[in-house]
């Protein structure tokens, strides 16, 4: 049985992936700081109150964007699941060329999402994942990831917009009925959603416009995928567990 587990800037996620099931997951908040034995007890903890037991555990993938914490957590699944993780990185096989002008520079969650896509539901495809930044990834016909776009994610411009405007509050991301408003909130609110729509659907225009592929398939991800999954017809497909499949696929071909 593989554990696989994504760890993001804001949330780490955590899932059994059997086949192409993943029957269990579970979450946790990334920046805590914790030692590598508060990091296997949280894991087992999360077996517990589960019909799974970690001593199935065979097999751990991770995918990082937060260095700082790996040395703590792959030794928390050393000392306590007994398993040796592999990490999504250079000298791991995922299948895809990186053809950017500096592969090294590609985050693992990228490659996973983009072998995901890639291998669910073929190419070319634009995966977008709506993160803590949200990003923009161009994997060709032949399967190359071959361009990327970065935007800070819909949170980081809220928390942007009230912590430098002394009279502003801090509001939930939530389209309003109109986007002419009559009140601060939905002011806000119609600003950062309508806002980021138009955004995420100039973006996506502009990638199929300068690659000359006007009818590729668009994959959302991430935890506001949905949000503008539901709100543009820029959109094809949001798949809130990407990253998951990604990470059994990367994990199988490297054990075959």
């Amino acid at each position: 049985m593989i554990l696989g587990i994504d760890v993001g800037n804001t949330n780490t996620e955590l899932a059994v992936l059997i086949g192409d099931e993943i029957p269990y997951s579970w979450r946790f908040v990334t920046k805590t700081p914790r030692t590598s034995d508060e990091y296997g007890v949280l894991i087992k903890s999360f077996f517990r109150n589960s019909e799974i037991s970690v001593e199935e555990v065979s097999s751990v993938i991770i995918a990082s964007v937060v260095p700082n914490i790996m040395y703590s957590l792959t030794n928390g699944i050393k000392k306590y699941i007994g398993v040796e993780p592999m990490v999504v990185g250079p000298g791991i096989k995922t299948g895809m060329p990186i053809n950017t002008s500096d592969p090294s520079e590609v985050g693992a969650d990228r490659i996973v999402d983009a072998v995901a896509a890639y291998s669910i539901y073929g190419g070319p495809v634009i995966v977008t994942d709506f993160g803590t930044a949200t990003t923009f990834d161009y994997v060709t016909k032949d399967g190359a990831f071959a361009a990327a776009v970065t935007t800070p994610g819909i949170q980081i411009s809220i928390d942007a917009l009230w912590k430098n405007a002394a009279k502003l509050p801090n509001i939930e991301i939530k389209k309003p009925a109109s986007i002419l408003a009559r009140d601060t909130v939905t002011s806000m609110q119609a600003g950062l959603v309508y806002g980021y729509i138009g955004q995420v659907e100039y973006i996506i225009e502009q990638i199929k416009k300068e690659t000359g592929v006007k009818d590729m398939k668009v994959v959302a991800t991430g935890g506001y995928g949905r949000l503008f999954y539901q709100e543009t017809k820029s959109i094809n497909v949001y798949d809130p567990q990407l990253s998951l499949k990604g990470l059994k696929i990367i994990h199988d071909k490297n054990f075959r």
